[in-house]
């Protein structure tokens, strides 16, 4: 197992509660080896039984009249031990067509949520002076009921739109889970081969049995796949796409986890994902764990516990095994990744790094980044959204020559909600500019080599608290910004810091806030139904009518907004593999990433760096009263910044105070 370093820097660019899907997953698409020519005629579409115009297939068959099937497939593990083979449950809706001879793709949504979760206690996370919880009970935290899957099947789009394009639609309970056997292990290798399965057991390479336990095959399959969802439905489509399987010809991982290393820690630190302080592999695996046998997994889920080392937070094979984008080079399908820039569930380094990984291995690929949270892209961009997807399982499930290969590669939505396509990200021309934390603010040029102090409490202060008025003096917080921006400036990429530091007390934690300073309104994680209008996108059942409402930004009008962060325990400033002993007092060079970002920095605007020790609502949270000692004027953070922004301009502001500010010229 490869050791990696300390810093996963931005060139690599590189997920806890995993909120259910709201989409069925893709159908892998079968090997392109039809004639595109061919394809479109018509005499070739009534012979395949589909209709197909302008390289686009065209609703044909009835929703209503679909087969509904379940057949359990065969995996290639026993997790669970009992001396069998894990099976899957999956369910299938496709054209009553596919009866008479039609053969179809498939799409796939495979997910631990379809049968609902379990009540269970994260983590406690407030620590005592010697790293060990506080209170050994557990803080009380749950993970809301109403994050669980539906439990109605096929519920979201795919069926109503895509089946009556002659497109089957499957969902897929993961191991441990539904009328699945084995068991959850949060992004272990058995769950990567059991959704792996099912694009096997369509391809004629798996056995599936239906309920009575009678074989049976998927004639009416053409073999081609896809594989979609968002949040842990999100994970799977990566987690199965790197293992090269054949027949799967495209994913959809919309907020999707990339390294599950990433999910629950960060440099060498345990770091929650937002929303779920105290959660990790086990818990999730026990709230998932919903299979009929409620004792068979315990055993599994106590190794997880274990294995996971809340302790340290260092890498270690346990975590190798859950790190998909190491195989990326493995993946033969065409990849269409979403994410949103409020994501702090699944952050955003997981599709940053994803994507780096894409383009090093000349994946085919799309990005759509939006600026809402763990969220469905869908109702924000209804009809765009549904025009490309189409597109893009046209072009990879029949080998429909539609296209879908030559628009811009990127979709990025704006801060006043409008898009713009690039042909990659970042953004081409973007470059790095660094600016020194000095004494008296951000500045391109280095500043008198002080040095300055916070003392922690991030134990009882969260970080939003610690930001807010940056030209006050505060104890538990170092502040640097520039002065008005005179321009917009646009980051898009992965922010890093460098400082030189010392620390004294229990906490090793670091933090970084990249902070955007200035009154505005401004979209957050959130989105809320516009109820003035249904739109049907369609076609509907008694019990699911293809209808829904579109969806808007929920936006606030704050005076800042903490647009990126990063975290780095200072024991694991050599090596996220191990730690080293931090000697109180002693200044080191400590060098982390923050989460990368696509933001723009209005014109009045100030930018700011804040540096603090713990950040409550992510970190494990030691006692408070850690000193933490920062050398400015060495210490710095550096930005990608976009065209056609020109190279930032800063000039010290006369009279300025240490840490307050400087003003600027952009």
């Amino acid at each position: 197992m490869a050791r990696p370093t300390a810093l996963r820097t931005a060139r690599r660019l590189g997920v806890g509660a995993l909120a259910a899907c709201l989409m069925t997953a893709l159908p892998a698409p079968t090997a392109r080896a039809n004639d595109p020519a061919q394809a479109t005629d018509p005499a070739y579409a009534q012979a395949a039984g589909l209709k197909i115009v302008g390289n686009e297939t065209q609703p044909a068959f009835s929703r209503a009249d679909a087969v509904f099937q379940q057949v359990n497939v065969e995996t290639a593990t026993d997790s669970d031990g009992d001396g069998r083979r894990d099976t899957v449950r999956m369910r299938i809706l496709r054209p009553k067509e596919t009866d008479t001879g039609l053969k179809v793709a498939t799409i796939i949504e495979a997910s631990p949520y379809w049968a609902g979760g379990n009540d269970v206690p994260n983590h406690e996370v407030d620590l005592d002076e010697d790293g060990l919880p506080a209170d050994r009970l557990s803080s009380g935290e749950r993970r809301p009921p109403g994050l669980v899957g539906p439990a109605v099947p096929f519920s979201g789009y795919t069926d109503n739109y895509f089946l009556p394009r002659g497109y089957a639609v499957a969902q897929v309970d993961s191991v441990g889970t539904g009328g699945s056997t084995g068991c959850p292990t949060s992004g272990g290798r058995n769950e990567t081969l059991g959704a792996k399965a099912v694009v096997d057991w369509l391809n004629g390479r798996a056995r599936g049995w239906d309920l009575e336990g009678r074989p049976v095959g998927a004639a009416w399959s053409t073999g081609n796949a896809a594989i979609m969802g968002i949040s842990y439905n999100g994970t799977l489509p990566t987690a199965v796409a790197t293992t090269g399987v054949e027949g799967l010809k495209a994913i959809v991982p919309i907020s999707g986890i990339s390294s599950w290393y990433d999910y629950y820690r960060a440099n060498g630190g345990v770091v929650a994902p937002g929303g779920y302080q105290g959660e990790d592999t086990d818990v999730l695996a026990k709230y998932v764990y919903s299979r009929t046998d409620r004792e068979i997994c315990k055993p599994v889920l106590d190794r997880l516990t274990a294995d996971q080392d809340r302790t340290s937070g260092d890498w270690s094979r346990f975590w190798a095994e859950r790190d998909y984008v190491k195989d990326v080079r493995k993946i033969r399908a065409g990849v269409f990744a979403v994410h949103g820039g409020n994501d702090w569930n699944v952050k955003t380094q997981h599709f940053g790094q994803l994507w780096e990984a894409l383009k090093k291995y000349d994946v085919p690929r799309k990005l759509w980044l939006h600026q809402a949270g763990h969220t469905n892209p869908m109702p924000l961009r209804m009809e765009e959204w549904l025009r490309q997807l189409h597109q893009w399982f046209d072009y990879w499930l029949y080998d429909l020559d539609n296209g879908a290969l030559d628009a811009p590669r990127v979709d990025v939505e704006q801060s006043d909600f409008s898009w713009r396509q690039q042909s990659e990200w970042p953004a081409r021309g973007t470059r790095d500019v660094t600016l020194r934390l000095n004494e008296d603010g951000l500045a391109p040029l280095p500043g008198r080599p002080v040095k300055q102090s916070l003392t922690d409490e991030g134990r009882t202060v969260t970080a939003e608290r610690l930001v807010a008025d940056p030209d006050t003096a505060k104890a538990n917080r170092l502040a640097y910004t520039t002065g008005p921006l005179t321009r917009d400036l646009r980051v898009n990429g992965v922010p890093e810091v460098s400082v030189r530091a010392s620390l004294d007390g229990t906490s090793p934690y670091v933090t970084a806030l990249l902070v955007d300073y200035g009154t505005d309104t401004r979209a957050t994680a959130g989105t809320v139904a516009d109820t003035s209008k249904l739109i049907c996108y369609g076609e509907g059942i008694p019990e699911d009518t293809g209808c829904t409402y579109r969806t808007v930004h929920r936006t606030e009008t704050a005076d800042f907004k903490i647009v990126s962060r990063g975290w780095l325990d200072a024991r694991n400033r050599n090596s996220i593999a191990r730690q080293d002993k931090v000697v109180e007092g002693r200044e080191y060079r400590l060098d982390w990433a923050m989460q990368p970002q696509d933001y723009v920095f209005k014109r009045g605007h100030r930018l700011g760096v804040v540096l603090i020790s713990t950040d409550y609502d992510y970190t494990l949270r030691y006692p408070a009263g850690t000193r933490m000692t920062v050398r400015a004027g060495v210490s710095t953070v550096t930005l990608p910044v976009g065209r056609p922004l020109s190279p930032l301009h800063l000039t010290r502001a006369p009279g300025s105070r240490p840490g307050r500010g400087t003003a600027s010229e952009y």
